[in-house]
């Protein structure tokens, strides 16, 4: 088997980026990079749902079991706007790549991790790794389908993106119950090693034209001060009570100081890290901001509804992972057919309509109860998935639209770095507000239950009458507060994600189209 050449090796024979690929060979190299994307992204996830057990078998309390997860975003955040760059100086294909095999070592190092301290330093490599593997997997497709076709190819990437958060809790569950949790990283080498050979395979003579670029020194130290600090307040900020620590004033302070600083730089640095000229471009500008603000809303969802359902409703962790795995039925069977009509819709009426479609089944999660069947649950996340495609794949295509095939990787990289701070963001605030409004809830029935009042001795009566203690009958009924407050709480809260959703609609309509073909070039609108 060949192996891909090294980093500093020049391209062979290149061929235009946009050269399509024979139907045959297209399609095996969707699969491979779909797969490859499906990894990456899966493994943002999977690990959540294992980290009891990981904490456990490593001997570490569950709090700081997180930084298995907290350890892999923060390297993953830092490096995937620099994307750009990355591949400016080694090629898109060499980079994506050397991406996948990396990312693959590091997962099998990870499984073979014996102590914490190990398994959070591979967890770092592994997220420094795989920062450019998702945005080059969008840029490769969008370059080597025909132009026609690249609506399809934008609808087969977003249904990676989009489904394996979704599937990953599920899968994670389903590992960590039957089998243990080393095997959560190594199902990712045979993935990983096929899709490194078939992509090295048919694009080996296709690779892009690679420029030796200074390195702007202090626009990366700048962003990674800013942005390591910013995911980190996310990753902590609830455990350590937020601005009540000075730890979080003080990662607050150095991310703002950081960024500030970082942005002035990039504007005016001749070859700045990160192209944050490409913001110039209108569509680009609002899109990138439709897609953050929509898929912020989405993931916030995506957190609290699993939460919900394990920690009041006590469904297992697998079971929580079949009642939220519905959402992807629609999105895998609706995301091919708005793709292969992306040049026919109207786009901005779509994702509208996708606006719509999430307040609707937010505001229908709202009315659940502690009586709510698992049968309820499973239509609103079905229906969910019909946003999840006209959603995911119309907003791409208006970020990427105007953008020269020259600055795909820069864009799609940056695109993708907000999505995936958008996505912290959005867990950071969900749980930090639902915990707060069950809190606040549980206070105020509290109040209502007093030892002495008539309505607490009556249920007290009636569970004595039954056979239970005082003790258990008082216990019960602090049981009952507290599933109470945080059934109230996440009403309140998914109620709050719908009105978001619906003001969020006026945000599409600020993109002007024609939109085109995403990465055809021209100029922005």
């Amino acid at each position: 088997m060949s192996t891909p050449a090294a980093p500093d090796a020049p391209a062979s024979a290149p061929v235009p980026a946009n050269a399509p690929l024979p139907a045959g060979v297209l399609a095996i190299f969707t699969v491979a990079v779909a797969f490859s994307t499906f990894m990456e992204v899966l493994d943002t996830s999977i690990a959540n749902v294992a980290i009891p057990t990981i904490a456990g078998n490593l001997a570490v309390s569950a709090n700081q079991g997180t930084w298995v997860i907290s350890s892999y975003g923060l390297a993953a955040a830092i490096v995937v706007p620099l994307t750009g760059w990355i591949a400016k100086r080694f090629g898109e294909v060499r980079t994506f790549i050397w991406s996948v095999l990396l990312f693959t070592v590091a997962s099998a190092l990870c499984g073979l991790a014996t102590s914490f301290p190990m398994l959070v330093a591979f967890r770092f490599l592994q997220g420094l790794v795989s920062g450019p593997m998702v945005p080059l997997s969008q840029t490769l497709l969008l370059s080597n389908y025909p132009p026609q076709k690249r609506g399809m190819a934008m609808a087969l990437w977003a249904m990676t993106v989009v489904i394996a958060p979704i599937f990953g809790p599920l899968l994670g569950g389903y590992i960590t119950d039957n089998s243990s949790w080393p095997w959560i990283f190594y199902i990712n080498a045979p993935i990983g090693i096929f899709s490194a050979i078939v992509t090295y395979t048919i694009l080996k003579k296709r690779e892009t034209p690679t420029a030796k670029l200074p390195i702007d020194v202090v626009g990366l130290i700048l962003m990674v001060l800013g942005v390591g600090s910013l995911q980190l307040l996310l990753d902590n900020g609830n455990d350590l009570d937020w601005f009540n620590s000075n730890i979080i004033i003080a990662l607050c302070v150095t991310s703002v100081i950081s960024l500030t600083i970082f942005i002035i730089w990039e504007l005016t640095d001749e070859h700045p890290i990160i192209d944050l000229s490409l913001f110039k471009t209108a569509n680009f500008r609002y899109g990138v901001i439709a897609m953050a603000l929509g898929y912020m809303s989405f993931f916030a969802m995506t957190v609290l509804f699993p939460l919900w359902l394990q920690t009041v409703m006590n469904y297992t962790p697998t079971w929580a992972g079949i009642a939220t795995s519905p959402v992807g039925i629609f999105a895998l069977l609706f995301s091919p057919i708005v793709g292969r009509n992306i040049q026919r819709l109207n786009l901005r009426l779509v994702a509208s309509f996708a606006y719509v479609v999430f307040a609707i089944t937010a505001f229908w999660f709202s009315t659940f109860t502690l009586d709510t069947s698992l049968n309820q649950i499973y239509l609103p996340r079905l229906v969910q998935g019909i946003a999840v495609a006209c959603f995911f794949v119309p907003i791409n295509q208006i970020i990427l639209s105007g953008i020269q095939p020259a600055r795909l990787a820069a864009a799609s990289g940056l695109s993708n770095f907000f999505r995936t701070l958008s996505g912290s963001m959005g867990t950071a605030i969900v749980v930090t507000l639902w915990s707060h409004r069950t809190q606040i809830h549980a206070v105020r029935l509290a109040e209502n239950f007093t030892p002495n009042g008539v309505e607490t001795q009556n249920y007290v009566g009636k569970l004595t009458q039954l056979g239970s203690s005082t003790d258990v009958a008082y216990a019960q009924v602090q049981s009952v507060i507290q599933a109470q407050s945080a059934m109230l709480a996440t009403s309140e809260v998914f109620w709050g994600i719908s009105i978001v959703f619906i003001l969020l609609i006026g945000l599409v309509w600020l993109t002007r189209p024609p939109f085109g073909v995403a990465g055809g070039g021209g100029p922005g609108h």
